[in-house]
């Protein structure tokens, strides 16, 4: 615990905050992994901030009449103050370091901003295994190399969990009778990680990679190098970046059918797209869903010749051709409408439904490594049967690399096949 923070309670609210110049506030929770992850920021800075902006805690489950007044729902929230009025942004979720530096400088003058940065020093980390990303892929790489006993250190860019994280709720991972919550799963996959030994660096900013080192810069200011490096960065959803997109994933809008197909049973569904996913995946979600309308800005479906035989002579299946969604927005029934606009008119019209699934294709998240990785035909990482790449000592796992099919349980079994691997040339190297 710093020195540089106060603990404080609603009581002392007006005083230490609204009376207490610069002052920045984190409204904090227990058993909160996110809270875990701001307090490995929150307190070094305290330590190179603390003299000129006042550092406060406030327990959020025991002055909950103070969070919802000020309308602090989540934690952690972070909140900044100049002369006991808000300022800057709030902050919660997975907060990265850049974050709260840049609103803790907002509160200074420039000139003071400029002499206590340059008080954050270098700092150099060495390890055995680097784990880059963590999802189910990544956790399972790190548990399995420090149960061998080897230093491992897991770095992401956001809180583990990955896509999984977001999943409504999973029921096809084994030993769990029932379906759990993704972000449960995950949580139990992190602290069986933290248990064996994995150092976690969460909701960070990478800024350079260098696989032929094996080093990585973390928020600017730690380099850690390593003997091996698994590289488990996953691949993304393409996005349509329409409006109502972000703010509904999860929530009426999904990018995987196994994973919520289920949730729809006797729905109607919306599947935005017409390639080989979205056909296949729609014909999966027939097995529930009422009705299926695929909704497809080009004439004619881009899938392969039997999945759009079998889509077209499905009953169940509603085409929309030449029609992109412009806006998704939630009815108070809890179902979806999709502002789609005809491309030929311009006109444009409204799809009521129960639920979305997108699927406009996934591409790898490679682009931290700058070209240096030898990649497939279709642009993902290529790996051998090891999972080894064209650098020596870097491994790629999970979705990064081209695989057949992309479920919680492959991308385990990868993590799993790189770490032993990794433990194993790192044995055979002493």
């Amino acid at each position: 615990m710093s020195d540089s923070i106060t603990y404080i309670d609603s009581s002392q609210y007006e005083g230490e905050v609204l009376k207490g110049g610069a002052v920045v506030v984190d409204f904090y929770s227990t058993e909160c992994p996110p809270c875990e992850a701001l307090a490995a920021k929150f307190e070094p800075l305290s330590g190179i901030y603390g003299r000129d902006v006042k550092f406060i805690k406030i327990f959020r489950q025991e002055n909950r009449p103070l969070a919802e007044k000020l309308g602090v729902t989540s934690s952690p929230t972070v909140i900044f103050y100049r002369k006991g009025e808000e300022t800057g942004e709030r902050l919660s979720g997975g907060i990265r370091r850049s974050d709260i530096v840049k609103n803790l400088e907002l509160l200074i003058p420039e000139k003071r901003a400029a002499e206590l940065r340059a008080l954050t020093k270098p700092a150099a980390t060495d390890c055995d295994v680097l784990v880059l990303g963590g999802g189910p892929t990544g956790l399972t790489a790190g548990i399995y190399a420090a149960q061998a006993r080897l230093k491992t250190i897991l770095v992401d860019h956001a809180l583990p969990g990955g896509q999984v994280k977001i999943t409504h709720m999973v029921s096809n991972y084994p030993g769990f009778e029932k379906p759990v919550e993704g972000y449960m799963l995950t949580h139990y996959m992190t602290e069986q990680a933290k248990h064996a030994g994995v150092e976690f660096r969460q909701a960070v900013e990478v800024s350079h990679v260098d696989l032929a080192s094996k080093t990585l810069l973390v928020d600017g200011f730690e380099t850690i190098r390593a003997k091996k490096m698994i590289l488990a960065t996953g691949s993304s959803y393409r996005e349509l970046d329409v409006p109502g997109e972000a703010e509904y994933k999860g929530r009426g809008i999904s990018y995987c059918a196994t994973c919520d197909a289920k949730y729809y049973e006797g729905k109607d569904v919306a599947v935005i797209g017409g390639g080989n996913s979205a056909v296949e995946e729609s014909l999966f979600i027939t097995r529930f869903a009422r009705t299926v309308t695929i909704v497809h800005q080009f004439d004619r479906l881009q899938a392969n010749r039997e999945a759009q035989e079998r889509a077209f002579a499905n009953e169940k299946i509603r085409f929309m051709f030449e029609h992109e969604p412009r806006a998704f927005t939630k009815r108070p029934d809890g179902g979806m409408d999709i502002v789609v606009e005809e491309l030929k008119t311009g006109g444009r019209k409204t799809i009521s439904c129960d639920g979305v699934f997108i699927f406009a294709g996934m591409r790898p998240n490679i682009e931290l490594f700058n070209g240096s990785l030898a990649l497939d035909q279709w642009g993902y990482v290529a790996a051998d049967e090891y999972l080894r790449t064209n650098i020596p000592g870097v491994f790629a796992a999970g979705d990064i690399r081209s695989k057949p099919y992309r479920q919680i349980t492959t991308a385990v079994a990868d993590g799993t096949v790189a770490a032993i691997t990794a433990v194993k040339e790192l044995e055979n190297a002493n």
